[in-house]
């Protein structure tokens, strides 16, 4: 049987740790791989979905075919450095250096290594490594030296993105208020509410027409809001974590005086799930009811798992970041993109230096990374408040995080919940936002949706190759609730509305009117802030 590498995996971030012994072993299975390949006897190939490996030339040419080999067979000896019995975040760092070293070895990122690229100047003379260069100079210049993910001139807020029709209702220091206008003549009694990330605008979840989640939520008869945060400069350097749950509430407080409802449905997408979650702890110690039901999607609240970000938890590390953002009063967007991005590098970093610099072919015009590239801060405050969840983890203790005077209990939230994980997830593995499921009581469904952490969430339906899992969220652990969970072809949108529509009371006849007399409509959606 072939056996089939896949992408570069760990590396020895701690030689001490290293086992001479098997240290010793990895060198020598590297050596007989390196043997087996020289004499064309190696059974090595490279993973199917891996886009370095795609042109015919890697299993036909018998010279390129032996370079792949030989370089999956040295991530393969990379791998085999790291002693399982590492701490978890101790393998989570050597696991990001691995794949930041090994990833910038490939030899598809050279000219003489790619052969679609040689092929590509021979058809030009060359005219694509001209453009090329020309886009390396322009990236030093204006993208930090890392090459563009995408070409962002076709999109424009307000213009192309974020046009589903509503109303700025509400605005403070911190955040808009949108009400989404109602699409169908009769909508469910009880409103829900997104609390979006606070380290990304808003618009994801508004992208262009047809691949709307607002779109989506009212044309099933959903009244549906969204906060919108703003983002912050120096001068918004204190906005905390409790700062932004005070605005949750103050926003949950509209929305029932706009609708006349006591009750509301809160849904939280990424660190906007972690705020929902915390905000729903807050609600249930002070006896307060007014939460309908909750839904946290790619959110993780215990981050004592397995994950990338744990390569993050070095207390020198957090030290530093915290005095770095402190200094400045805020973390600036481009620098939370640059470490999100080398959480990625064979995706997100050398995919674009080939499609870039040796193919010289511009960057696709795409959405999401339209989005993805119009970053907004963190406040030096919330940067510091999430680095200390994250690093005391105490969400996972019942009572010991503390939210506006009040104990964060999540076992103690009674009312219904769903769960949305991502299968390729990279910053918040499915399984970890399956274990954070766990934390809290109640009813709970969880949902398993294809793609990654924002391409789970823009999920429209519609698409043949969407699929998702769903099924109870129970005392069981992640693989068994796979085993047993229902698939479903199409997007999890279309399970979590009629979930969602369920829980939400009759259907009434849609306002007519956007606001109320007290919270009058102010300007069109989407607003100022998120143009800021």
């Amino acid at each position: 049987m072939e056996r089939v590498i896949g992408p570069a995996g760990p590396f020895a971030s701690y030689l001490k740790a290293v086992n001479p012994k098997s240290l010793i072993e990895a060198n020598l299975q590297f050596y007989k791989a390196l043997f087996e390949i020289g004499i064309g006897k190696s059974e090595i190939e490279p993973d199917g979905r891996d886009w370095r490996f795609k042109d015919e030339i890697w299993t036909k040419n018998p010279l390129y075919k032996r370079l792949s080999q030989a370089y999956l067979a040295m991530c393969e000896a990379v791998e085999a450095m790291i002693p399982d019995d590492l701490p978890l975040e101790e393998k989570s760092r050597a696991e990001l250096a691995a794949s930041i070293v090994t990833s910038s070895l490939s030899p598809t990122n050279t000219l003489a290594g790619n052969p679609a690229a040689l092929k590509r100047t021979m058809e030009t003379r060359g005219s694509n490594l001209a453009r090329g260069f020309q886009a390396f100079l322009k990236d030093l210049q204006s993208n930090d030296g890392l090459p563009r993910q995408v070409d962002t001139s076709s999109f424009e807020v307000g213009k192309n993105l974020a046009v589903t029709p509503g109303k700025i209702i509400h605005r403070t220091r911190m955040f808009e208020l949108i009400q989404y206008a109602p699409s169908t003549d009769k909508v469910h009694e009880v409103p829900v509410m997104l609390v979006t990330p606070q380290i990304g605008r808003y618009y994801f979840t508004d992208l262009a027409p047809g691949r709307s989640f607002a779109e989506f939520a009212v044309s099933q008869g959903l009244q549906y809001f969204t906060i919108s945060w703003r983002n912050p400069s120096p001068n918004e350097r204190d906005f905390g974590l409790a700062d932004y749950a005070e605005a949750v509430l103050e926003a949950t407080e509209v929305v029932a005086e706009v609708t006349g409802q006591p009750k509301i449905n809160i849904l939280g997408f990424c660190a906007g799930g972690i705020l929902s979650g915390m905000v729903a702890g807050h609600l249930a110690s002070k006896g307060d009811n007014r939460l309908n039901s909750l839904t946290l999607c790619v959110a993780m609240l215990d981050f004592q798992t397995d994950a990338s970000l744990g390569a993050f938890r070095f207390p020198a590390m957090l030290s530093m970041a915290k005095a770095q953002s402190r200094m400045k009063g805020i973390l600036p967007g481009s620098e939370l993109g640059k470490i999100f991005t080398w959480l990625r590098p064979n995706d997100l970093v050398w995919n674009y230096w080939v499609n870039n610099y040796l193919m010289g072919d511009e960057p696709p015009a795409f959405d999401i990374l339209a989005w993805n590239a119009d970053s907004s801060n963190m406040a030096a405050q919330l940067h510091e408040d999430f680095l200390k969840l994250f690093e005391d983890n105490d969400l996972a203790e019942p009572g010991k995080y503390r939210l506006l005077d009040e104990t964060v209990d999540l076992a103690a939230i009674e009312c219904d919940k769903f769960f949305v994980g991502a299968v390729t997830d990279h910053l918040t593995p499915w399984k970890a936002c399956y274990q954070s499921g766990k934390l809290f009581g109640g009813s709970k469904t969880f949902a398993l949706s294809n793609g990654g952490h924002i391409a789970a969430l823009v999920n429209p339906p519609g698409n043949p190759k969407a699929y998702h899992n769903i099924g109870p969220l129970d005392e069981d652990d992640a693989d068994h609730w796979l085993e047993s969970s229902e698939r479903r072809p199409g997007s999890w949108w279309e399970s979590w509305t009629k979930w969602c529509g369920e829980r939400s009371g009759s259907m009434i006849a849609a306002q007519q009117e956007l606001g109320s007399k007290k919270h009058k409509p102010l300007m069109d959606a989407p607003g100022e802030y998120v143009k800021q």
